[in-house]
């Protein structure tokens, strides 16, 4: 049996309706069930993708442990530290102020916008 990638796999009972469900408890006053329907629908492929992603880490996780370690050969006259820019504290903080920056930027507009 071979696998095609153009054929699209059906999405699991499971993934249906918690799409379903979480489409319902969003559901606005006024909205159709056509509406509802379309939510679901792209909520179920977010929930496909994330799936996919997730199983994509973990092949590349459990391919990385299988592999052994590999050696750096290091001449004499070179020096342990080669300064790359990962092992960079400054490199570190960017992101976390960027998340404290959104953070106080919603609480901003939420004090301003409250009823």
């Amino acid at each position: 049996m071979r696998y095609d990638k153009n054929k699209k796999a059906e999405a699991s009972p499971q993934t249906r309706d918690e799409a379903e469900r979480i489409a319902r408890a969003t559901q606005r006053p006024g909205q159709t069930k056509e509406q509802t329907r379309l939510i679901a629908q792209g909520i179920q492929k977010g929930i496909e993708e994330y799936k996919k992603q997730q199983k994509a880490r973990a092949r590349a996780a459990d391919k990385a442990r299988k592999q052994p370690p590999r050696q750096h050969e290091q001449g004499p006259g070179k020096d342990a530290d080669t300064g790359s820019p990962e092992s960079s504290p400054a490199g570190s903080r960017l992101p976390w102020w960027l998340l404290g920056l959104s953070w106080a930027g919603f609480v901003l507009y939420w004090w301003l916008h409250r009823p």
